[in-house]
């Protein structure tokens, strides 16, 4: 499917959400509920690169389109159901004509840790749910039959209060956390892994805010160490046991996938995209794209989207600069 260019007012409107960077976002809960159901439109404020501490539990209703998923980037269809792990950055980017928008085009809940621990200490019934998010954090896409009961499960979900709300919840938890080998993928590397104490998850959640409010600028660990208050070394040594990867190959990562979006997204030339993800030499961008899509960034612009790969696994041996 080949998207329809975007021209004037309505180009600038998808670039205000496509072209900022990810963000910390800060997800609240009412006072009388748990967790949160919420639907949203795209474009949308809320529709955007972000990421946050709580999972995720997300459903496109309409459209197609392209996601970006940690170290991942891959077509989507209405139905497309996946839990985002914890500290996982994601954004769904839907295939519009000129000036649309796709109304309430996501269903998604989010919930905390500590809401799943707390209800573990009363419920160990809910051991089997605990063993699917401890696998969370390469974000996991659902297929099949699965899929198909859990859209029906998160829209229920949704249409309901109180008691009703929290018992349709854990039937959704137990439909994933029991659906079959064959209806689970992985979608990315392993991003974050949960550790004992809090000094890895800080080191990981300044580290990626400091990445991606500076994703076009000249970044340093020093920097990023410093924000978290601590030594150099103790950062990265943090920072790599949470994450699985040194400081540099995250931000590597991380600007790979901006640009992704961007060539998706935009008419922007390479070279300012280049340039918006840190990039002063276009060549040294073309290489690290290449190495990590398997294609040049032209090349990979003018695939349709269900022609696109995901993105292959990031070539962390690389001894060419960011």
């Amino acid at each position: 499917m080949n998207m329809a260019p975007l021209t004037g007012t309505s180009e600038a409107h998808a670039r205000r959400f496509i072209e900022r960077p990810a963000a910390r976002e800060v997800i609240g809960h009412r006072a009388n509920e748990s967790f949160r159901w919420i639907e949203h439109d795209y474009p949308s404020e809320i529709a955007r690169w972000n990421f946050h501490p709580e999972y995720e539990i997300h459903l496109i209703r309409e459209g197609t389109g392209s996601y970006v998923i940690g170290d991942q980037v891959g077509p989507f269809v209405a139905g497309h159901v996946t839990l985002i792990g914890s500290g996982l950055p994601h954004d769904w980017m839907s295939d519009l004509e000129s000036g649309e928008v796709i109304l309430n085009r996501d269903a998604v809940i989010q919930f905390s840790d500590g809401w799943l621990n707390n209800c573990l200490a009363s419920l160990p019934e809910l051991s089997d749910v605990r063993e699917l998010l401890d696998t969370a954090g390469r974000g996991i896409e659902f297929t099949g039959e699965t899929a198909l009961v859990a859209a029906v499960a998160i829209e229920a979900i949704g249409e309901a209060h109180g008691t009703e709300r929290v018992a349709r919840m854990f039937t959704l938890l137990g439909i994933l956390a029991n659906s079959p080998a064959r209806d689970r993928e992985f979608i990315a590397q392993e991003w974050f892994v949960n550790l004992p104490g809090s000094d890895g998850s800080t080191a990981v959640e300044i580290g990626l805010h400091y990445i991606f409010e500076n994703l076009s600028e000249n970044l340093s660990m020093a920097a990023a160490a410093q924000r978290a208050r601590m030594s150099e070394p103790t950062f990265s040594k943090y920072f790599k046991k949470a994450s699985g990867l040194t400081f540099t190959d995250m931000v590597r990562k991380l600007r790979i996938s901006d640009a992704c979006r961007q060539l998706e997204r935009t008419a922007a030339s390479v070279s300012s995209i280049a340039l918006g993800v840190g990039y002063s030499n276009l060549a040294n961008f073309n290489r690290q794209f290449r190495a990590q899509m398997g294609m040049t960034p032209t090349a990979y612009r003018k695939l349709n989207t269900e022609d696109r790969p995901r993105q292959q696994a990031m070539g962390l041996g690389l001894s060419a600069p960011l």
